[in-house]
């Protein structure tokens, strides 16, 4: 509207029909490119980062969202149309890309301590020495209600908050993408994390159906089977799946010791355990025997560090929530759930469960503030509104239901769909042996249900860093994991 103070008009009438006119403006794609250099593995890497928005359209080419995006494309390169581009993207469900973009295969990224409590402001953002741009152009997507991604036109936010329209408007970016940037003949990989597991199997599938052709899909933290991470009354799962990441933990911590100082046998010994004796016991309910109750419970505490007589009275069930309140309760410590090294206060010492989870809040102010810095002083984009990097209100807004299908979200059957049509597609499974959202053996259970079929064992690959959900934070674990990856690339690419 213009002031009238101004001298430049004064018809208020006017100036109100402008702004009902500017309402309905169709909204515009906005485009800022930067010239950069990064030293990856040694070499100096020219590239331009180019942060934007894509403005989504309907069958009508009616505006539905505009997509934000940072794209980084490798600056000496003769013919680009060969060169692999990666498609990267959070989970949540409501974060924005800025955890892998800024933390693990960007250029560049936060530097940030390793499982303690982060220093204060200034926060400083370095080269990123593991990056993955010189194997591959980058592409990191904020789903619509995160980053600056909205909706458009008649549509409405909520209305992408389901697995369904999420996945299906970020296969249609991707199209779109691949378009604009002439990259159709490209190598295409997929990278989530978390809940963009979730997320990457239903787009893998989504491309698939549209005739595009995935050659990787980089799972790093996977939650694709909720069925394993939900722990509800009737679902004996998690509890089985969970105990080899418990006994981890408690290890870690020095609650309990393994024998002969050996994690590895150690964590062996739970898994046979945790899918023998330990599921036989829950699935047999309140009809088993009391004695075997009682050597259960011995069990557990043998590899957890939890009192037996706690146990018994969590009927042999130990809840997450539960596990992190109270396997350092009697040294005033909670412990993270997402990666299970980080220790937190909370003033309910005689609570059931923790406050806060204090390996998502010690990170989150140092990411969230580098990533708006970053974006607006380093890439140049002009944008006065904040940056949504975490939104709760995505999160708790979501609709989970799966194609209609009573029972957990599991795009595992899409994945496992878009392996038996493209038996090229090669799936790499990054796991921490410290999460406690996403612990490694339901990522085992997940990948060993993926299908007996002989390309579909061959094309899965897994790993697991000792460190947690964001492993990438962890120094050693984030060199194994840029090796690991440099070797799936390679598989995955043919020569």
């Amino acid at each position: 509207m213009v002031d009238a103070a101004d001298g430049k008009g004064s018809d208020e009438n006017a100036d109100k029909g402008k702004d009902k006119d500017k309402d309905k403006a169709p909204p515009r794609e906005r485009s800022v490119t930067t010239q950069h250099e990064a030293t990856i593995r040694g070499a100096r890497i020219p590239y331009s980062a180019t942060a934007a928005t894509l403005i989504l359209r309907d069958a009508e080419d009616e505006p539905q969202a505009s997509i934000f995006h940072v794209s980084y494309l490798r600056g000496d390169v003769e013919d680009a149309s060969s060169r692999p581009v990666t498609f990267a993207f959070n989970g949540g469900p409501g974060s924005s890309a800025m955890w892998l973009h800024l933390g693990c295969f960007g250029p560049r990224r936060l530097r940030m301590s390793d499982a303690v409590a982060p220093l204060p402001p200034p926060y400083s953002i370095v080269n990123n020495e593991h990056s993955l741009l010189d194997l591959s152009d980058l592409v990191f997507i904020d789903p619509v209600g995160t980053g600056y991604s909205r909706a458009h036109g008649k549509a409405k936010d909520k209305e992408f908050y389901e697995i369904k329209r999420d996945a299906t408007s970020l296969a249609e970016f991707i199209q779109a993408w691949l378009t604009r940037h002439g990259r159709w003949s490209s190598p295409k990989f997929l990278a989530g994390e978390s809940y963009g597991t979730t997320r990457a199997a239903a787009i893998t599938d989504e491309l698939l159906q549209a005739g595009v052709v995935v050659n990787g899909s980089i799972m790093v933290s996977n939650a694709m089977h909720f069925g394993t991470l939900a722990f509800e009354t009737g679902n004996d799962l998690p509890y089985v799946l969970y105990l080899p990441s418990y006994a981890a933990v408690a290890a870690h911590h020095g609650v309990v010791k393994p024998p002969n100082g050996d994690l590895e046998a150690f964590l062996e010994e739970a898994r046979a355990y945790a899918i023998g004796d330990y599921a036989r016991a829950l699935f047999q309910g309140h009809r088993l025997p009391s004695e075997e109750r009682t050597q259960v419970a011995l069990k557990l505490a043998y590899f957890t560090g939890l009192s037996a007589v706690w146990i018994e009275r969590a009927d042999l069930r130990i809840e997450i929530g539960r596990f992190t309140k109270e396997l350092l309760r009697e040294r005033g410590h909670v412990i993270g759930r997402l990666d299970a090294r980080y220790l937190g206060s909370d003033p309910d010492h005689v609570g059931e469960l923790p406050m806060e989870d204090p390996s998502f809040i010690q990170p989150l102010g140092p990411y969230t503030a580098t990533v708006n810095q970053y974006l607006g002083k380093e890439l140049e984009y002009p944008e006065t509104r904040r940056y949504e990097a975490i939104s709760l209100k995505v999160n708790e807004s979501w609709s989970w239901a799966d194609d209609k299908r009573m029972g957990y979200p599991n795009t595992a059957e899409h994945l496992r769909r878009s392996m038996l049509m493209n038996p090229h597609l090669k799936v790499f499974f990054a796991n921490g042996l410290y999460d406690l959202a996403t612990p490694f053996f339901a990522t085992e259970y997940t990948a060993s249900h993926l299908g007996r079929e002989e390309h579909i064992r061959a094309n899965v690959y897994e790993a697991t860093y000792p460190a947690g959900h964001m492993m990438y934070v962890h120094p050693p674990s984030m060199e194994r994991l840029r090796d690991d990856l440099e070797r799936f690339y390679r598989a995955a690419i043919p020569s």
